[in-house]
């Protein structure tokens, strides 16, 4: 069982930043595949942005692109998502997730508690 403690949600006007933190005590591979989710009220949740396990390069969604950036302190088990510019199509509650392979699929089966983040306009 992985334990993954987030933080870093909030309130800000459009325009503004927020960085969100997902700890992973006791685990140490949080850095080789992991994931930022969200969703918003009256729709499915989407992926953010994320690592991708073996090779380690990130991936983001086309709406976050330029905008948010993750990172990792892989000697603090820690991997954050920076969000700048934000806009009010950001609010949603997000979420910090650890992922594994599965066969040929990738599998999200821990997750953090979520973090709201609202945007006002």
């Amino acid at each position: 069982q992985v334990q993954l403690v987030e933080s870093g949600g909030g309130s800000v006007q459009a325009g503004g930043s927020l960085r969100l933190s997902c700890f992973a005590p006791g685990y140490t591979y949080i850095s080789n595949c992991m994931g930022w989710f969200r969703q918003a009220p009256g729709k499915e949740r989407e992926g953010v942005a994320g690592v991708y396990p073996g090779n380690g390069t990130t991936w983001y969604v086309d709406s976050v692109k330029g905008r948010f950036t993750l990172s990792q302190v892989k000697a603090k088990n820690m991997a954050y998502l920076q969000m700048n510019s934000l806009k009010p199509e950001d609010t949603a509650m997000y979420y910090c997730a650890v992922c594994r392979r599965e066969g040929s699929t990738v599998a999200y089966p821990y997750w953090a508690q979520g973090t709201q983040v609202t945007v006002s306009s």
